[in-house]
Parts: structure tokens; sequence; C-alpha cells
């Protein structure tokens, strides 16, 4: 009989991000369900669910209702970083885990929390790297205005600089904002070589709207000669910017190449985070109330791929263009570990031969 592990998963099923959400809760859910049903394994998760509507102050209570009041000691959620380090002080006060499957800004490294999506060095940097030679050095940056807009536009400004470049403006939103006029305004004043968008939600989906509209008008601004940068945007939100995708660049760790494969990598990483728990719990004598430090030095931590010192892992570095309604991937630039204190330089080198990731 399979030893049964209570699981937590803490995403908003409505608000400014409903859409990755129901992404991470595919990928999780579907790997539950296939890790259940396989003969092989001893374990099974049974999954306890919270959802806090979008509502940033709701996700430490909620935490805390799934680690006190259920056996789970690990929790896949949260997709803002507003909301990942609201739970935090509660995953510390009782030994829990957050499995962490969306692509964020770095300068964090939690023992409380997995990172299984890209952070900068493998996001941000490389996409930079790889944009300069062709558009330019001359970028206009835009955000949501909580630490993923601040942070990374932080990192862009001090990126584009050093390359010899100039930030021609920096605008943000609050989250859910969506009136863009000013800040096409000075796009159109400034005419920047790219763009980088670090909106969220129905901000981004109405800047890209607008943007669209601003290229069909002044071709200075189609996206062979300055187009969007995102390191966010994946194939979950694409039914949100169809009409008025097409050129936009964006970089993760999966693109999806097969209508068989997962949906985006938000989804590939929640999967990925069943998968991973499974492995570490698999051990009959170890329990599921271990914290992740000590299941990182059992065997199959050592081999697991996360970082026993960060907690980060190793991801692939695509990009991709939105071509005839998909993502097309245009760059491969190998595998990078997980770097959330840039402490290393970002390697950049000519196109590796493309790899299926799953």
């Amino acid at each position: 009989m399979k030893r049964i592990v209570t699981l937590g998963l803490l995403f908003s099923r409505s608000g400014s991000y409903a859409r990755i959400s129901e992404a991470c809760l595919t990928g999780a859910e579907n790997a539950i369900a296939r890790l259940n049903a396989d003969p092989t394994r001893s374990i099974a998760f049974e999954s306890v669910s919270r959802d806090p509507g979008g509502n940033v102050d709701l996700y430490g209570p909620l935490c805390e209702e799934i680690l006190a009041e259920t056996p789970a000691r690990h929790i896949i959620g949260c997709v803002t970083s507003w909301s990942r380090k609201e739970v935090i002080p509660t995953l510390e006060k009782y030994g829990g885990t957050l499995w962490y499957a969306v692509p964020y800004e770095g300068f964090e490294a939690s023992d409380h929390v997995v990172y299984l999506h890209s952070c900068p060095n493998q996001h941000l940097l490389p996409l930079l790297n790889w944009t300069f030679p062709t558009y330019g050095r001359r970028g206009f940056l835009t955000g949501s205005n909580y630490i993923w807009g601040w942070e990374m536009n932080r990192l862009a400004r001090e990126t584009i600089l050093a390359a010899g470049g100039d930030v021609l403006g920096e605008r943000y939103l609050p989250i859910g904002a969506v009136d863009v006029d000013r800040m096409i305004d000075e796009i159109r004043a400034t005419a920047p070589d790219f763009i980088l968008n670090s909106l969220i939600g129905p901000s981004s989906y109405a800047f890209l709207k607008a943007y669209a509209a601003l290229g069909e008008s002044d071709a200075r601004f189609r996206p062979d000669n300055c187009p969007v940068l995102s390191c966010n945007l994946t194939e979950c939100e694409l039914g949100e910017i169809a009409d008025f995708a097409e050129g936009l660049i964006a970089t993760g760790p999966y693109f999806r190449q097969d209508p068989r494969a997962f949906g985006s990598s938000h989804e590939a990483a929640a999967d990925c985070a069943v998968q991973a728990l499974a492995d570490l719990l698999e051990d009959r004598t170890a329990e599921q109330s271990l914290n992740i430090g000590d299941l990182l030095q059992s065997p199959a931590g050592l081999n697991s791929g996360i970082d026993a010192k960060t907690h980060h892992t190793d991801q692939p570095v695509l990009i991709a263009r939105v071509q005839d309604g998909a993502f097309r991937v245009v760059f491969d630039g190998g595998v990078l570990p997980g770097d959330p204190y840039l402490t290393r330089p970002v390697p950049v080198g000519a196109h590796h031969q493309l790899r299926i990731v799953s």
C-alpha cells in the first residue's frame, strides 16, 4: 500500500494573474494524478488546495491554514514575488517549504523555498545580450509597480548602461491598471531600439494591444524594428494577446513545440515540483515532515538537480518569437545553473543545437 503524503496547493483562480495560476495548477494536478497511478511509486499525494482569489493579504493566512491544520509541510504555490514573500515568515514558523514554479527577479535564496523556474542569469541577462547586437542598446523599460517590475528594470538598466547603451524611459503601472497612454506617448517620442515589458496580467495585455496599434501607424515601432521583450509571458497567456502578440520576443526554460507536451513553462515547472518532491520522499524511511535542507542531503537530494545552498535549479535558456500565433524558438543558450546573486558571468556564445526539453 502506498504511503499518503499531504501536499498543499496555494494558487489564485481569479485576479490579475489567474491564467498563470491555472497553468501551474494544471501542471501540479496532472503530475499528482500520474504519480498516484504509477504502481512503481511507494507514495501517493493527497492535495489540499486554498485559493487567495488574487488578494495578497490572504496568502499568509491560507499558508498557515495549510501548515497548521493539515499534515502538509510542502506547498506548491504563489505567482507574484509579493505573494511569495508574504508566505515565507509562515513557512519559517512551521518548517514548511514552498515550491515556486514561476520566473522571478533573483536576489533571494530562502531556506524554505525551492525555485523551479528561471532567475535573471537564466532569463533577463541572456535576453538582453542576445538583443543588443541585433536591435541596439537603447531601451525603454515598463513594469508593474511591485518588486518584479522594480528589480527587473533595475537589472536591465544596469546591464544596458554597462553595455554603453541608454535607458530612454522607465514607467510603472499599479497591478491591474490598464491606462497605458502615457507609456505609449513616451515610446513614440523617444523611439527606443527595444522595450522591456515587465508588466503583468491585464496591464501587459493593454500595453501590447496599444503598442501593436502604434506599430500599425508608425513603422518604427513594428516588431522587426523595435520589439517588445518579455521574461514572463508564455503560452498560457497567448489567448489574451493573440491578436497583437506577433513578433513578441520572450525568454524562458521551455516553449511548447509539440501539442502533446506541456502547455507552458509554468505547467512544466509545477509538474517538475511534484516529481522532484516525490523523488525526495520515495524512500520509506523519509518522513514528509523533514525540511527541504535535510531532504537535499539524502542520496536522492544529491541527484535532484536542486542546489543545496540556494535551492535554485539548472534551467535551459531559450529565446522565442511569436510567429503565426505561436512561440518559435530562435535561440538556445544551453543550460545554466541558477545564480540568484549574479556571482558568475553570463556566457554569451554561438547558437547551440536545439534540444527537446521535457
